[in-house]
């Protein structure tokens, strides 16, 4: 049995992160976290303001969800964190190398829709276009996959799954 990665739930606001994220680590039978959490208040504060994050203000968020990657090498993990920028998974890869990336991409249609309907979150529809605008899909040298969001929970977790089993021998092993 090969030893799990820990898989980063990347992509834009609204994408589903935190709904694919627990269900692709129960998958898995690894633990989940949500990178939101690791936010510290002034970031939450800022954004929930309709004020898009700087590099400056992403730093610290980053390091503390590297430092729980770190913590699972070895022993698996999955994280939710938008990793929009590729310095940003850059400085995720520095503090846990062997992570690997589950890009949820989609229609920008369908995202603002789900984003528009969902119930308690901080971030305002209006910084969808700040974070489109700040993507950096997965490159070629990056361990890593896009899956879409098009779909169900299920069918979203099921390609994902499909897609981390398709990467050559730094799959994660799913019971």
């Amino acid at each position: 049995m090969r030893t799990p990665h820990v898989v980063v739930v990347m992509g834009v606001a609204g994408t589903g992160k935190t709904t694919i994220g627990p269900l692709l680590a129960a998958r898995l039978g690894v633990p989940y976290a949500e990178g939101d959490d690791f936010h510290p208040q002034a970031n939450i504060a800022k954004m929930s303001a309709g004020i898009p994050l700087d590099d400056e203000d992403r730093w610290p968020w980053l390091d503390a969800i590297g430092a729980w990657a770190h913590g699972r090498t070895g022993l698996g993990g999955v994280v939710s964190s938008s990793a929009l920028k590729r310095s940003y998974r850059d400085r995720l890869r520095a503090a846990a190398p062997g992570i690997v990336f589950v890009h949820l991409t989609g229609d920008r249609e369908l995202i603002e829709d789900r984003m528009a309907h969902r119930q308690g979150h901080f971030m305002p529809t209006a910084l969808l276009d700040s974070q489109f605008a700040t993507l950096q899909p997965l490159q070629a040298d990056e361990t890593g996959v896009a899956v879409d969001v098009a779909g169900t929970p299920e069918e979203i977790t099921a390609r994902a799954v499909a897609a981390l089993d398709a990467l050559e021998p730094t799959s994660p092993s799913v019971p």
